[in-house]
């Protein structure tokens, strides 16, 4: 399968970014085409402009960063999220990739009078999740009603084919899990990846 994996943790030292590199070794290992997007090494901007947003629904070339992105997604037929999840949710950098790349025309039809929205990037089959969370599991599912996994699993996964399969992984109470977790938590992400298919 061709897996890109999109990355957003600005410390290269982090646990987060060795969660990335863990996807993406036994990602390789299985036999996949990986491609890497990590955003903050790249220096991705996630503002949008006052310019872009007005050309938003036009068919105008958009800036050839963002364009580059999109030949990513384009060729991808999985892609895996690896993030920390902050205030509930992706982390701005990550929600400003998906405010510039994931565009009318590229990921969605832009409804009409007659016709509702619909999926365009229907090359995709499979969206995983891999993220740390600080909050306690009931908090952050019962109380906050897990927003970034609805994001990702419910409003991208309608952009993709109709029998998308998603999985999702989280490491709840991050700031107080110990080494023994925090290496439980490695190997449920190598062993995750492992079972794709080919």
């Amino acid at each position: 399968m061709r897996l890109l994996v999109i990355h957003a943790h600005p410390v290269p030292e982090s646990f987060n970014s060795a969660l990335c590199r863990i996807v993406v070794e036994t990602a390789r290992e299985a036999g996949h085409e990986v491609r890497l997007l990590d955003l903050y090494a790249e220096g991705f901007d996630p503002v949008m402009s006052v310019d872009e947003r007005r050309r938003y629904h036009d068919d105008d070339p958009p800036d050839p960063k963002v364009a580059a992105h999109i030949a990513h997604l384009k060729w991808a037929e999985g892609l895996i999220f690896v993030y920390p999840t902050w205030w509930y949710s992706q982390p701005a950098m990550l929600k400003g990739w998906m405010d510039r790349v994931w565009r009318p025309g590229v990921t969605f039809t832009v409804p009409t009078p007659d016709q509702p929205m619909r999926p365009a990037l229907t090359n995709v089959c499979l969206i995983g999740v891999i993220t740390t969370l600080g909050s306690p599991r009931w908090f952050w599912t019962f109380l906050m009603g897990a927003p970034g996994r609805k994001i990702l699993l419910r409003g991208l996964r309608f952009c993709t084919a109709r029998r998308t399969r998603t999985f999702w992984l989280g490491l709840h109470e991050m700031d107080t899990t110990t080494d023994a977790q925090r290496r439980r938590y490695m190997e449920q992400v190598r062993a995750r990846i492992a079972r794709i298919p080919v």
